[in-house]
C-alpha cells in the first residue's frame, strides 16, 4: 500500500471507530508505529482535523465526514454480504481486499444506517465449505486462472473426466485458452477454448492437476460474450424416479443439478432428470437405496440390478 492510499484508508479507519491508538493504526496497515505518526502529521497539515490524546490515541473531530458517499441499509448490507462472500469463495487476494472494502463501507455509513446494517447483517449467515486440502488447491487454481484470463494467456493442466466415455482416458492433458470463471454452487468452473476438442468447454477446477500458465497468447473471439454465452444443452437422455415421501425434502432441498422437475405422484414424487449418460447419476440413486425405483430408461434399471447383485455377493 503507497502513502496516499494509507492516509485516505486511516481516515476512513478514524471515521470508523471514536479513538484509535498508534499501535492499532500501525499493526492494521502493517508499518510501524512512527510512519503512523508522520501520516498523521501529514494528514493534519492537509487540513485534516486529527485530534490527539495522550495515552488513548487519535479521533476526528466530530462533524467531520469523508468522502460524502451515501448508502441505504439495504445497499449496506448487500455490500457486506457480497463482501463476506468473496472472502470465503475466492483466493487470498481477493479475500484481503474483501475486508478492505468492508472497513471502507462501515467508515462511511451514518451512525443509525450503520446500526441497522449491523443487525440485518447479523441475522444472515455463509456457511463456508471448510478450509480442506482440495477446496484450497481449488482456490490457488482460481487465482492462477485469473491471472491468466486477464492477460491473454493460455494454461495447461491434466483434467480427470468423472464419466469417461468407451475408450476414452480417465485423466487428459488440456490446452485451454481461459474465456472466464464460474461459481456454481460452490464450485469453480473454468469456460475457454479446449486445444484438444476445438470447442468452447467448460472444466471443474477440483479435477484440475498440474495448472501451469503458458507463454502462448490467446485472442478472445469478437463473437463471444462471456455474459450472453450458453453452453450446447447435450443432455439428451431422460431418466425418471419415484422417490417416497420420506426422502422427498431430502431430494428437493438438494438442488442436484440434473433434476428437471419433481411432482407429485400416487406412490410419492415422480422425479424428472436429464443427463448425457446413466453412469452420471448411478453412483446418486444407489445412494437413495430402496426409497427409490428407477420408471425408465430400462438400460439404468438393469445397472441398478447389477450393482444390487454385487453388493448382495459382498454382502
Amino acid at each position: 500500500m503507497n502513502k496516499t492510499d494509507r492516509l485516505l484508508a486511516i481516515v476512513l479507519e478514524l471515521q470508523r471507530k471514536d479513538t484509535i491508538r498508534a499501535e492499532d493504526l500501525a499493526a492494521t496497515f502493517e508499518t510501524s508505529v512512527r510512519t503512523i505518526y508522520r501520516d498523521m502529521q501529514a494528514l493534519s497539515e492537509a487540513g485534516v482535523p486529527i485530534v490527539g490524546a495522550p495515552g488513548q490515541g487519535y479521533s476526528l473531530m466530530e462533524g467531520y465526514f469523508l468522502p460524502p458517499v451515501s448508502f441505504s441499509v439495504e445497499e449496506a448490507v448487500a455490500l457486506l454480504i457480497g463482501a463476506d462472500l468473496v472472502e470465503q469463495a475466492f483466493d487470498q487476494n481477493f479475500g484481503n481486499s474483501a475486508r478492505a472494502v468492508q472497513r471502507k463501507v462501515e467508515a462511511i455509513l451514518s451512525a443509525d444506517v450503520g446500526e441497522q446494517a449491523s443487525r440485518i447483517r447479523s441475522t444472515f449467515r455463509l456457511l463456508s465449505p471448510g478450509a480442506n486440502n482440495q477446496r484450497e488447491q481449488e482456490k490457488a487454481h482460481a487465482q492462477l486462472l485469473h491471472d491468466a484470463i486477464i492477460n491473454k494467456r493460455k494454461v495447461r493442466f491434466r483434467y480427470r473426466r468423472g464419466t469417461p466415455g468407451e475408450g476414452e482416458n480417465r485423466e487428459t492433458v488440456r490446452d485451454v485458452a481461459p474465456y472466464g470463471l464460474v461459481l456454481v454452487r460452490g464450485s469453480w468452473i473454468l469456460l475457454g477454448h479446449c486445444d484438444l476438442r476445438q470447442d468452447i468447454r467448460r472444466f471443474r477446477l477440483s479435477r484440475m492437476s498440474g495448472l501451469i500458465v503458458l507463454e502462448d497468447r490467446f485472442i478472445l473471439p469478437d463473437h463471444f460474450n462471456f455474459d450472453d454465452y450458453k453452453p450446447l444443452e447435450d443432455r439428451s437422455l431422460e431418466v425418471q424416479i419415484v422417490i417416497s415421501t420420506a426422502i422427498a425434502d431430502r431430494v428437493k432441498e438438494s438442488g442436484y443439478y440434473y433434476i428437471e422437475e419433481i411432482a407429485e405422484h400416487p406412490d410419492g414424487f415422480l422425479v424428472r432428470l436429464r443427463v448425457r449418460q446413466i453412469e452420471e447419476i448411478l453412483s446418486w440413486i444407489l445412494g437413495l437405496g430402496a426409497e427409490a425405483v428407477v420408471l425408465t430408461p430400462e438400460s439404468l434399471r438393469s445397472r441398478i440390478r447389477e450393482e444390487a447383485k454385487k453388493l448382495f455377493e459382498r454382502y
